[in-house]
């Protein structure tokens, strides 16, 4: 009996947001990912009548949908027929909510101890900010706050 290694899961992230375009620009620019094109899926199923037109916005001139947006690795595979990602993905929804609590996930950023102080630079000038410096034994890193106030580190 042969067992084969099941394949892995293709996975996003999901976060919460008041401006999911806006976050889609910062953590695009943060990472050096790329925002999906969902242009030709919004289009579709406009044209269908399976999506009002008050659910769409225009999204760096093209048509996007209102309350979601993604970002993904720009070397990673897509469907060019919905624009979405196949590989590392973030996905920002529209929430009515305000964060409120620490995260109980977030992102850490590996620039490397050489070029952590202009890398933090390079995102405070995105728009986000320092929250507090560590120092431990086991390593240093800067807390940050995307310009929602979801923390993140820099490592």
């Amino acid at each position: 009996m042969s067992t084969q290694t099941p394949a892995p899961l293709h996975w996003k992230l999901v976060i919460d947001s008041a401006d999911p375009h806006a976050q889609a620009d910062f953590w695009a620019a943060a990472l050096h990912y790329e925002a999906e094109d969902n242009s030709a899926l919004v289009e579709r199923l406009l044209s269908l009548g399976a999506l009002p037109g008050e659910a769409t916005v225009e999204y760096h001139g093209r048509p996007a949908f209102r309350d979601l947006i993604a970002v993904r690795h720009p070397e990673d595979p897509y469907d060019p027929d919905t624009g979405t990602g196949l590989g590392r993905r973030l996905l920002f929804q529209r929430v009515p909510e305000a964060k409120t609590v620490k995260n109980r996930l977030h992102l850490d950023l590996h620039p490397g101890a050489e070029r952590r102080a202009d890398e933090v630079a390079r995102l405070k000038a995105l728009g986000a900010r320092v929250l507090h410096g560590v120092q431990e034994p086991g390593g240093e890193w800067v807390v940050m706050a995307d310009p929602e106030g979801n923390e993140f580190c820099v490592q």
